[in-house]
């Protein structure tokens, strides 16, 4: 048996294919509550399944939205996707999802693909990154916008659509003030990429904050900005700073740009003996649900991960003056544990 049409339908419920089609594909010029439901019986009766494509034409919508993020094992980015589905399933829409292992390539390919698929916006979650692949998107998004397409960033803004940016620079030296309060007097910095701009924000709001109490970091070491950059990179600063385990004088405390590099590091200092806050110090950024059973626990500067996945689907679906280039800020919250913990 052959897949059953919109034309079957129609016979079935006495009505024209153009009444049938307007009453499954989810039309506001729909008939009379006794047609629609006659349409609707018949439909059930039938098996027919509407098609996804014509339903968008007759509502001007996909009721898809699009996410793209740098990595989907990341607990700093599903937790943003856990926020970005709460709200589109309150708001009735469904999400198709890209993840690009921070390959900017990918990303204009996933761009790309969720244009094709006219998806009503798409949300980009994530640092950006210096020099020209910005603007090269621009080129990707100039149809998509002309065309009703909304653009969300999560990060950094574009000179086009959304953003909710992360007070990275500011959260970063409220940290580092905190951890000079505590007491801590040498400091060093597990640092990202230099071309990722969350990575390069944070370490500069960091340093120059020290640099108000004449403190220079005694090494910076960079990484990947993932737990395996972290680990890599916690052992090339152990080795310049020559610590060892149970050795006498006052720790340095790190500060690693996220929490997955944080993890990392704590895990290269374990196996070669060197325990934290004992023989070394550290603290993070992000605050992502994995710290919650993590030992020690780690200080941190917390963001509202799930919330701001929340608000950048409110910002896709918003209308109104303004709205297609709004700019907002999220503050982080210092919170200081047992890893920068002075004993």
């Amino acid at each position: 048996m052959g897949a059953v049409r919109l034309q079957d339908v129609a016979v079935r419920a006495g009505v024209s294919p153009a009444t049938a089609s307007r009453v499954l594909n989810g039309s506001t010029r729909i008939p009379g509550e006794e047609v629609a439901e006659r349409v609707r019986t018949a439909a059930r009766e039938l098996g027919y399944v509407p098609n996804a494509q014509a339903q968008a034409l007759a509502r001007a919508s996909t009721g898809l939205l699009g996410l793209i993020v740098h990595d989907i094992a990341d607990p700093y980015f599903s937790s943003i996707m856990r926020g970005v589905q709460i709200a589109a399933r309150a708001a009735g829409r469904q999400v198709l999802l890209a993840s690009t292992d921070r390959d900017f390539d990918v990303e204009r390919e996933s761009v790309s693909t969720f244009i094709a698929h006219r998806a009503d916006a798409i949300i980009l979650a994530g640092s950006r990154q210096s020099g020209s692949l910005d603007r090269e998107l621009e080129t990707e998004f100039q149809r998509y916008r002309a065309n009703g397409g909304r653009i969300v960033v999560i990060g950094q803004p574009l000179a086009f659509g959304c953003a909710v940016e992360p007070e990275n620079y500011r959260a970063s030296a409220q940290l580092a003030e905190s951890l000079v309060q505590q007491g801590h007097r040498r400091f060093a910095v597990i640092g990202g990429p230099a071309n990722v701009r969350t990575a390069a924000d944070r370490r500069n709001g960091f340093v120059d904050a020290l640099g108000g109490h004449g403190i220079t970091p005694v090494l910076e070491v960079a990484g990947d900005f993932t737990r395996d950059g972290g680990f890599s990179a916690a052992r090339i600063l152990a080795a310049g700073l020559r610590i060892e385990p149970g050795q006498a004088h006052a720790p340095v405390c790190v500060l690693a740009v996220n929490d997955v590099m944080a993890i990392g590091a704590i895990a290269a200092w374990r196996e070669s003996g060197i325990e934290v806050p004992r023989d070394i110090c550290i603290a993070g950024f992000d605050d992502i649900p994995t710290l919650r059973d993590h030992v020690p626990s780690l200080s941190t500067v917390a963001l509202p991960l799930v919330e701001i996945g929340e608000r950048v689907v409110q910002l896709a679906l918003a209308t109104g003056p303004g709205s297609e280039n709004c700019r907002e800020t999220i503050a982080g919250q210092v919170i200081l544990r047992d890893s920068s913990r002075l004993v």
